[in-house]
């Protein structure tokens, strides 16, 4: 494959490659139509299937629900719930995923008239995933009919107790299962072993899209029982802003219906129905409609801050709640805590990253702290990962001995999937997750032991990802060219996600303005071309790397090519687009 602009070795040292076929923004003939079609065809979209993708619908995407093993058990139990006005609780994960599922559920039972409980467990106290005392204290509670959400795909001994007390418990997941599935009245979950290739085709979904299938089915069944004639059917259509966010919060891969969730899911959290979603927005200070990315960066965080470093219920109260102040409160209290986890997290992040070059030599750097707060390792193996490319995990180790773990990967090496070998192996207490992420419980004398085992498990996975590892550009444009026209046509293309990667472009010669650091470690630079066009340019958390400090004090005079993300700029009175910097390379 050709290199980009003859760009063999860029200031990070990475070759510019095309993502696919050459685009060139600078050919006369160009029309931001033509750019729309070959962005969808570099990201898998076959020619022929192009206009489905153009504008993602649920109706374009969505399979029918019944192709997932027991969909239609847990269906039809659901529904005669629903019929005998049976209670139901919901059980979920304390992450978005996890609040979003239980909302979601809740919200269409509370619809159908069905009295529906929830309980999330706490992070530091219970840890992740059902536990076999709190399902049977929820049985006491008077509901025998649970639905656990995000969760259970591995939790035998939970639900070996529950139903030796008498529960029925519904799984609804998504995470890696083993061949030997738990004692479940039904078990939903399209990365089941024994599903079928249509079924396991749609493994990318959140649990929160799971959940939605689930709502489906179950409305289809009561309709198939002619429940709905003398009662309004229920709008599932309107749940998809929660579907939205805990898929773009999850990391899930914004591919086929996964993408038009998100899609359409942005549409209704526009009109802000949802007094909850509506009350988070708010306090996210985002006055315009959400997009993709405040999804992830903006409205995540803070229902993830609940069960981070507050209450972990939080989240499923604000997203179910009809009452305005309570929404307000919770939402307020929410960015609090947002706050503290932000300054949690900062101290953590420095001390980990501060063992990373004894990592060096590591397939997968494994970092444990004792003292680290559990609800912020996640986000700190995701800064690590970042930081050193390969996959991470983080581990907080406790006064008794006991490590939590949480792991972040790269694409082309599956995470979770070794974590589940390492447990299996005797290595871990427990353990599980996806291609992407997992969490994991370790006693502090096996953590060695562990990145040992997960060092030669996955050096040849993580050196092939690597080795393949280069810049990969979806077009070329010229400074002047680099207008809010252009970025609004690539981002018709959206939303873009992991598994839909955001388009980068190449753009220059420019020479550097101006050049300084903002904010922690944000590198900011006033730049402009040859065709006289300037722009600004950013490049995030670069302050102290090689391409940083190139920016910053490389010689004034020099031309370079800049690639990364055209966003448009709108907190002024003219919208301007500028670039958020990947690389840049020589021009002269």
């Amino acid at each position: 494959m050709s290199n980009v602009l003859n760009i063999a070795r860029s200031i990070t040292g990475q070759a510019w490659q095309w993502r696919h076929a050459d685009v060139d923004a600078r050919d006369p003939g160009f029309q931001p139509d033509d750019l729309v079609t070959q962005l969808l065809m570099a990201r898998g979209v076959p020619r022929n299937d192009l206009e489905r993708h153009r504008d993602p619908t649920i109706r374009g995407f969505m399979p029918d629900p019944s192709i997932f093993r027991d969909m239609d058990l847990a269906a039809e139990r659901l529904a005669d719930a629903v019929v005998a006005q049976e209670p139901v609780t919901v059980y979920g994960d304390y992450d978005v995923d996890g609040a979003t599922s239980a909302a979601l559920l809740i919200r269409l039972f509370r619809s159908l008239g069905l009295a529906t409980g929830h309980y999330i467990p706490d992070r530091l106290m219970e840890g992740y995933g059902p536990s076999g005392e709190a399902l049977v204290r929820i049985g006491e509670g008077g509901s025998k009919l649970i639905v656990t959400v995000d969760c259970g795909a591995m939790a035998y001994d939970a639900l070996a107790q529950a139903r030796s007390a008498g529960l029925e418990v519904i799984v609804v997941d998504h995470h890696k299962c083993a061949s030997e599935l738990p004692a479940a009245f039904a078990l939903v979950n399209p990365n089941r072993l024994d599903e079928t290739d249509d079924a396991a085709s749609h493994g990318h979904l959140a649990a929160v899209g799971v959940a939605f299938l689930l709502g489906a089915a179950i409305i289809r069944t009561l309709r198939a029982r002619s429940y709905f004639v003398n009662r309004p059917e229920p709008r599932l259509m309107e749940l998809l802003d929660l579907v939205a966010l805990g898929t773009v919060a999850d990391v899930a891969q914004l591919k086929g219906l996964n993408r038009a969730f998100v899609a359409q899911g942005l549409k209704i959290m526009s009109a802000r129905r949802n007094i909850g979603m509506a009350a988070l927005i708010q306090a996210s200070r985002l006055t315009r409609a959400p997009i993709c990315s405040d999804l992830g960066f903006a409205l995540g965080p803070r229902i993830n801050a609940g069960g981070r470093v507050g209450k972990s219920d939080l989240g499923v109260r604000l997203l179910t709640t009809e009452d305005a102040v309570e929404a307000q409160a919770i939402a307020i209290e929410l960015d609090r805590l947002n706050e503290e986890r932000r300054a949690i997290e900062g101290v953590v992040q420095e001390q980990a990253e501060a063992m990373i070059a004894a990592q060096h030599n590591r397939a997968v750097a494994l970092l444990a702290g004792k003292g680290w707060h559990p609800g912020v390792i996640g986000i700190v193996a995701g800064r690590i990962k970042e930081k050193t490319g390969k996959p991470s995990i983080v581990v907080a180790v406790d006064e008794t001995g006991t490590g939590k773990g949480s792991g972040r990967s790269i694409p082309g090496v599956d995470l979770g999937a070794a974590i589940i070998a390492a447990k299996d192996s005797g290595l871990l207490e427990a353990g599980g997750g996806h291609a992407m992420a997992a969490g994991l419980t370790v006693r502090v004398q096996q953590i060695e032991a562990l990145a040992d085992w997960l060092d030669e498990r996955l050096a040849a996975d993580v050196a092939r990802a690597s080795g393949n590892k280069a810049l990969l550009i979806d077009a070329i444009v010229t400074p002047r060219g680099l207008n809010p026209v252009f970025v609004d046509a690539m981002e018709s293309a959206g939303p873009y996600g992991m598994g839909w990667p955001g388009p980068r472009v190449a753009t220059g010669p420019v020479r550097i303005v101006k050049c300084d650091v903002v904010g922690k470690d944000h590198v900011r630079a006033i730049v402009a071309g040859d065709d006289g066009q300037s722009f600004k340019a950013m490049a995030f958390r670069q302050g102290e790397s090689a391409l940083g400090q190139q920016l910053l004090h490389g010689e004034r005079g020099r031309k370079y090519w800049l690639a990364g993300r055209a966003k448009t700029d709108d907190w002024g009175a003219t919208p301007k687009a500028e670039l958020h910097i990947d690389d840049a390379a020589f021009a002269d």
